[in-house]
């Protein structure tokens, strides 16, 4: 196995702290809102992260919290706390608003096959442990108390942008012109580790502290949550790139300070899924959800797909165009998939060979593109359909792209499951290019495609139930 590591900007052979075993945490959702499917891509590759370890035969524990207090509207500790003003939208309490969305967000992570973490901690479940890091850190001289809020005292430190050399400027994400800034902080970098009633008076969830009523910083919440499940030394620790600073900045900071010692190893970031406007967001034109998809007739397996064709690391590009592309090639690949027929007897020195081939493929740094690829080289191999089927279904552990499940659902009974899989492939092709082509208003294409396939004998009829097509 080998991944990139963020914090040291190289690709690297992975090597646990324990042999065989691997302690992963996520960070999960701020629960004041639906994930949109830029959100999700994040969550797709760790999900693959996590099960190439597993196929590759390592003992994986990982695990994830849930913000459900204390993460404001900027991620430099400034604006509005999200969940009050999710709770503000929908005239609900903080925790209903809290509970609506964690089961939404379960929901979604159901439908696009990410497998559910081992530990899934809310934030709230562990306010005795932040007030115990932060009074370590009071300890220690790392923190200290103003405006009734208590800070982390970055200048403390030998180093604090850890992720590389970007200037100052580059690196405050989050950080708007209209924001105040927070005249007690000594250093322009410090974060709150605890705020109490002196920041909003209307704060929903408060507790009591050494430091007086109050709640958790967003920050303080991966570092402990960590702690509590997978013990002081950590393998990997993911999320998307935008966490990389000053989220993931700041936990290493307050996890090391307080430990003593070197906290994580590796650091996975997921880069951002983005629309013609930019990077995708719930701030910005139609808010696109799981939900969303489904209700304009996609399946979200195809968006899973449609993540797993790039690199985690490149920034990836989303239109319906190519998601109508995605919907074709996995159509395509399950007519494929349907054609093969589980004849003769597994072949388990075949089945040894195509999965370290794919160990190889997708362990070099995730390379999920190859591992797609190796799935049409089986296809194309001279192997007996019942080997070939062991290998898909292998694979498939890791792609989770319910292959064999939608392959075997194409029964004799489906008009078009006895077809030539190639003619299937070609006309369902046709079919995601005339659905592009409307919904871009571009009818004279659209027309154009319908007259193309019935020069080739096919009829196409647009149903309720989707685009029908017999041959003339």
């Amino acid at each position: 196995m080998k991944i990139y590591n963020s914090l040291t900007q190289r690709v690297e052979e992975f090597v646990p702290n324990e042999p065989g075993k691997v302690s992963m945490y996520t960070c999960g959702p701020t629960v004041y809102h639906f994930a949109h499917i830029g959100n999700l891509r994040t969550y797709i590759m760790e999900d693959v992260l996590e099960k190439t370890l597993r196929y590759a035969d390592y003992d994986v524990k990982r695990v994830m919290n849930i913000t459900d207090v204390g993460h404001l509207s900027s991620d430099a500790d400034t604006g509005e706390d999200k969940m009050i003003k999710g709770a503000k939208r929908e005239h609900k309490t903080v925790m209903e608003i809290a509970k609506f969305y964690t089961d939404a967000f379960f929901s979604d992570m159901e439908k696009l096959n990410i497998k559910m973490p081992d530990v899934v901690e809310p934030a709230t479940n562990c306010i005795d442990e932040f007030i115990k890091m932060i009074s370590a850190l009071l300890e220690k001289g790392f923190a200290y108390k103003a405006g009734e809020n208590i800070y982390f005292d970055t200048s403390k430190l030998k180093s604090y942008y850890v992720f590389g050399n970007q200037s100052e400027e580059e690196l405050m994400v989050g950080v708007r012109d209209d924001v105040t800034e927070d005249t007690n902080k000594k250093n322009k970098n410090d974060f709150v580790l605890w705020f109490t009633k002196s920041k909003f008076e209307d704060q929903a969830l408060k507790w009591d502290s050494p430091w007086g009523v109050g709640y958790p910083g967003w920050h303080i919440e991966c570092s402990c949550i960590s702690m509590k499940h997978l013990g002081e030394k950590m393998d990997i620790h993911c999320g998307g790139v935008d966490n990389m600073f000053p989220h993931h900045t700041n936990e290493i900071a307050q996890s090391e300070s307080f430990l003593g010692h070197k906290w994580c190893n590796y650091w996975f970031h997921v880069h951002h899924l983005n629309d013609q406007t930019g990077k995708m967001s719930k701030s910005k034109g139609e808010f696109l959800t799981v939900s969303l998809l489904e209700k304009k007739g996609y399946n979200p397996v195809a968006y899973r797909l449609f993540c797993l064709q790039s690199h985690y690391r490149k920034p990836l590009m989303f239109s319906f165009e190519a998601l109508d592309q995605a919907e074709g090639t996995y159509k395509k690949l399950i007519n494929r998939i349907a054609s093969v027929k589980p004849e003769g007897s597994t072949d388990e020195a075949a089945l040894k060979e195509w999965k370290d081939k794919f160990v190889e493929a997708v362990g070099n740094d995730i390379n999920t593109s190859m591992g797609i690829t190796l799935l049409y080289d089986v296809l194309k191999s001279d192997l007996n359909g019942a080997t070939k089927r062991a290998i898909i279904a292998d694979y498939d552990k890791v792609l989770s792209l319910d292959l064999i499940k939608a392959a075997d659902a194409l029964t004799p009974a489906d008009e078009h499951a006895n077809d030539d899989p190639e003619l299937v492939a070609f006309v369902e092709g046709k079919i995601a290019e005339r659905k592009a082509a409307k919904k871009e208003k571009n009818f004279e294409l659209a027309d154009a495609i319908r007259a193309e396939l019935l020069e080739k004998g096919i009829v196409i009829e647009d149903t309720r139930e989707g685009v029908k097509w017999k041959k003339a």
